[in-house]
């Protein structure tokens, strides 16, 4: 008799034995998807193992096998059990982030554009028919322009493709995807190969495919899938689910700006397609390539014990001057408090408009204010009682739009019209204080009435002819994160874009003083995107000079932030030195995810015998309110990150109280 050893995309261990009848026996593969009952449901689950013997008596039988080919071949499995350990997941639920959504739902039959049916003679094993990959390797790519990296990466594509070797290209977002398709397109040559669009498919001896994989729409997602699949794609676009794209052969996988958080899910499994890039190419004996303007921490640590390659690729442009504006000076000097714009930047910004001759009000070049904070007012309060306007899903303060008139939640979307009169006293003086975007615009305007100002909080072109002062927040740092590469192929024969002539930084001390382990990284990766933008002069405003982040960049030295960092990280026993895990607990009663920490973290401590896992505490969620539901968090450090996690599934398996939903975030960003 054989049996089937099947996991599930649930809350469950696994794996359980199902018995395979005859009329499967000679069909049922590794990797393939079953329906079976499970706690007396038809569920759809996943073939991870075969085997001729069982512990288990009277074993339920497979009732239909969906598929005659793997879904999954041997690799992608390996891949699989590797997030499973890694974040403290099961395996059902790590496969289950590599499937389409239709197959997850147990969709049986996947047709073609043309009709034709989908099966094991539509997949061949690309992967034996070609000679394998016989090394590993990874390369840590600085490069703060942007341009000589792209360069880099269509060189490495080229010879993978000539090497009839699949590529992976992981991008931030599908602005970043759709600019980067362009930009591989306009390759009229690649070694030989031309670059078809996918509607030319199918793969042949003169042309490759690319594909777009995205979650976006079920039906293209599938697809695309199928065409990756039968191997009529063998470059791949995509985000962070784009890792699991099941390409054939594969030889190399670019990951561009990997210090991007949005690399990192935010749903559970929390995995980091950064993380599970490195794991795919070992299994693949894969190239790996790194991109980033300014490398993550746990790279550059890696880097710096010569676990993998780094190299930095000059600044194209002169480095621009950076000056420090000290607000605590500037006040005293000013006597005016909460002025947002200080009076050195005022007069730089004065002296580009006196540039210019003639016509009253022209700019002689052009300024961006960064700001990262959007709307009027960051909250809104009762001068009388102090009373400050929150959001009644979220212990957050409610955002101030001028322009719709509204107060609104960043975080749920929630909306309301902006009150007059105090909810809690009955006042009627109700006072808008913090600085967002828009108050920069008024106050701009007011002091320089005959410039042209644009303000840009979504990811957009800049065309620098619109405006005067452009202010914006980190989405222009995103959309030019592949400066004029993306935006336009004619900058791959050397044109140049106008840069900006000033840039200012406004309230960049509230990304510092947050409470989270990376705030000087995250701080430090906003600044040296702005370096892209100008080879002149970048003024920012602070009342923390002296800090490593600024101090870094006014001496041209990027890796002093870098040593500085590692050093008190060091100290501090936090990552890369340590692996941190946040469980995450949430109800609808506050007391009630309140007592269910507690008692879990006492239960964890109790049962630790692990010297090298430390429990470090029990405290309320940052926000402690979101959506509606109460948040709490527990805080766990260790050296080895697949010891905590078993220890973890250990003990979370015999916590399920009522109403309490537990998630785990291995290294969180």
């Amino acid at each position: 008799m054989l049996y089937a050893n099947v996991v599930f995309g649930l809350n469950v261990a696994g794996p359980f034995d199902y018995s395979v009848g005859r009329e499967f026996a000679n069909k049922i593969k590794l990797g393939a998807r079953v329906e079976v009952y499970l706690r007396n449901k038809k569920r759809i689950g996943y073939v991870i193992g075969l085997s001729k013997k069982t512990d288990i008596q009277n074993t339920r039988p497979i009732l239909r096998l969906l598929d005659d080919f793997p879904v999954l071949d041997k690799k992608m499995l390996l891949l699989t059990k590797e997030i499973s350990d890694y974040y403290c997941c099961f395996w059902g639920e790590a496969i289950e982030l590599a499937l389409p959504q239709n197959l997850r739902k147990g969709k049986s039959s996947f047709f073609s554009d043309d009709g034709i049916r989908y099966s094991k003679d539509n997949f061949p094993d690309s992967a034996q028919a070609l000679p394998e990959n016989k090394t590993f390797s990874v390369l840590l790519l600085e490069d703060i322009d942007g341009k000589a990296r792209w360069e880099v990466y269509l060189k490495e594509i080229k010879e993978a493709v000539s090497n009839k070797k699949g590529v992976i290209i992981l991008l931030q977002s599908k602005n970043c995807v759709l600019g980067a398709k362009r930009i591989i397109e306009s390759q009229q040559d690649l070694s030989g190969f031309h670059l078809k669009g996918l509607t030319q498919c199918p793969l042949s001896s003169e042309g490759s495919c690319i594909s777009i994989l995205s979650k976006e729409n079920p039906k293209t997602e599938l697809e695309e899938w199928v065409r990756i699949k039968s191997a009529n794609a063998n470059i791949v676009l995509g985000s962070r689910s784009a890792v699991f794209a099941p390409v054939s052969n594969l030889g190399l996988i670019i990951m561009d700006e990997e210090e991007d958080p949005v690399y990192k899910q935010d749903q559970s499994p929390h995995y980091n397609a950064g993380q599970a890039a490195l794991m795919r190419a070992k299994i693949e004996k894969a190239r790996l390539i790194l991109g980033s303007s300014s490398p993550s921490l746990e790279n550059f640590y890696l880097a710096k014990k010569n676990k993998i390659r780094y190299e930095i690729i000059p600044k194209e442009t002169n480095f621009p001057e950076i000056k420090l504006v000290d607000l605590k000076s500037e006040y005293y000097l000013k006597k005016k408090e909460n002025a947002p714009i200080s009076r050195y930047l005022i007069d730089s910004i004065s002296s580009i408009f006196n540039q210019a001759a003639g016509e009253r009000g022209k700019a002689a070049g052009k300024v961006l204010l960064f700001l990262n904070r959007r709307g009027f007012a960051t909250y809104a309060f009762c001068h009388n009682c102090l009373k400050v306007v929150r959001c009644p899903r979220c212990s957050i303060n409610l955002v101030y739009h001028f322009q719709e008139n509204q107060l609104t939640c960043h975080y749920c979307n929630f909306k309301m019209s902006a009150v007059k009169i105090c909810p809690n006293c009955n006042s009627g003086y109700i006072r808008f204080a913090g600085l967002g975007t828009e108050k920069i615009e008024s106050e701009l305007s007011r002091i320089f009435p005959f410039a042209k100002i644009k303000r840009i909080e979504k990811e957009e072109c800049l065309d620098l002819k619109e405006a005067d002062i452009f202010i914006t927040t980190s989405s222009v740092i995103k959309h030019t994160s592949y400066p004029e590469i993306i935006q336009s192929a004619g900058a791959l024969e050397g044109k140049e874009q106008e840069a900006f002539d000033l840039i200012g930084v406004l309230s960049i001390d509230n990304s510092l003083n947050r409470v989270d382990l990376r705030s000087a990284e995250k701080t430090f990766a906003l600044l040296t995107g702005l370096l892209k933008l100008t080879d002149k002069k970048i003024i920012i405003q602070t009342s923390l000079s002296a800090h490593h982040c600024f101090q870094a960049l006014v001496k041209n030295n990027l890796s002093m932030f870098y040593e500085e960092e590692l050093r008190q990280r060091k100290q501090l026993c936090f990552p890369p030195y340590r692996h941190m895990v946040k469980v995450l607990l949430r109800a609808r009663k506050e007391e009630k995810v309140k007592e269910a920490a507690s008692f879990l973290f006492s239960k964890l401590k109790e049962n630790n015998k692990d010297k090298g896992i430390h429990l470090l505490s029990a405290a309320p969620g940052n926000p402690l309110k979101l959506r509606g539901k109460f948040y709490w968090q527990i805080l766990i450090s260790s050296c080895n990150v697949k010891r905590m996690s078993e220890f973890l599934k250990l003990y979370l398996k015999k916590f399920s109280p009522s109403g309490i939903i537990v998630t785990v975030d291995v290294d969180p960003v």
